[in-house]
């Protein structure tokens, strides 16, 4: 096991002459707080896209829900890979790293709906994910430690506060962006030809190429935000084996929730109202409504 030593650089906070050094974290908050309401934003986008993907290539709600799977697998797959990332090349670059794997996963979603294929959608929703949970293995922390100890409960809850304002545009916006044709009857769409019904995928998938070029080209523009920002250095750990510590996280409470991603929970409550009104449109549900009319 090794040791693990955690400090913070001042070096680029202006001090007063002859005075004690008291840096002032509010612009690199703020950049940071930029990164939260990102990832907010994307996650709830899902909710756009599962209806919107379903009635495109008729999927079943076992193959639309592969959507919310793809996305949130990626928590479970790249948490640890992340946080070794984090210790090799820090807070600052991983956050940069992040969002170019984001901005990758956004671009992907282009050649996706040109050659309408839902197993590249998957895949790019992956990617997404795997930069986001990059984005909070590394931010999550570097807010906590980014001032004093008592204070980064407070830190936290004014950046999720942000996060919670992205989740709440993105399904507005995103629906106007992306639902706003009207799709097709179930009936309709099977009745079509090959030819025919590739040509609707296309015009229909067409409709996800803006909203996600605009969030790839804002991505990289974070990437260089962040990646030429002056932000306080907090050195990760480093490893000594052989070297045993009498230490563990439970010993820092500031640091408890900052460790791991978002909690899987809060998607679970985020998600379940749309995967309601989803399972609501089913016919069977339908009819028993209008008999109780």
């Amino acid at each position: 096991m090794g040791t693990q030593q955690v400090t913070t650089r001042y070096d680029d906070v202006p001090s007063t002459p002859g005075a004690p050094a008291k840096p002032n974290y509010s612009r690199p908050l703020a950049i940071v707080t930029t990164l939260f309401f990102m990832w907010g934003f994307l996650t709830c986008l899902n909710d756009i896209l599962v209806p919107h993907l379903k009635s495109i290539f008729d999927l079943s709600y076992a193959r639309a829900m592969l959507i919310q799977f793809a996305f949130f697998s990626a928590y479970f797959l790249f948490s640890v890979p992340w946080s070794k990332i984090v210790n090799t090349i820090g807070y600052k670059t991983t956050m940069v790293l992040g969002l170019l794997t984001m901005a990758v996963g956004a671009f992907l979603f282009i050649p996706a709906a040109s050659v309408v294929s839902y197993p590249l959608f998957l895949t790019a929703l992956l990617i997404l994910a795997a930069g986001i949970t990059g984005l909070q293995v590394s931010a999550n922390p570097y807010v906590v430690m980014l001032g004093k100890p008592e204070t980064a409960s407070s830190r936290l809850d004014l950046t999720q506060a942000f996060n919670s304002l992205g989740t709440t545009i993105a399904p507005k916006l995103g629906g106007f962006l992306i639902l706003s044709a009207a799709p097709l009857a179930i009936e309709r769409l099977r009745n079509l030809t090959p030819e025919a019904l590739h040509v609707y995928r296309i015009q229909q998938t067409a409709s996800v190429k803006i909203p996600y070029t605009v969030i790839g080209v804002a991505l990289l523009l974070l990437a260089v935000l962040i990646g030429t920002s002056k932000l306080p250095k907090i050195e990760t750990g480093t490893s000594r084996p052989g070297n045993k510590v009498n230490d563990s996280i439970w010993r820092h409470p500031n640091k408890r929730c900052a460790e791991c991603p978002e909690n899987p929970a809060t998607h679970l409550t985020r998600h379940t109202p749309s995967s309601l009104v989803e399972i609501c449109e089913l016919s069977e549900l339908c009819e028993l409504s209008l008999l109780l009319h």
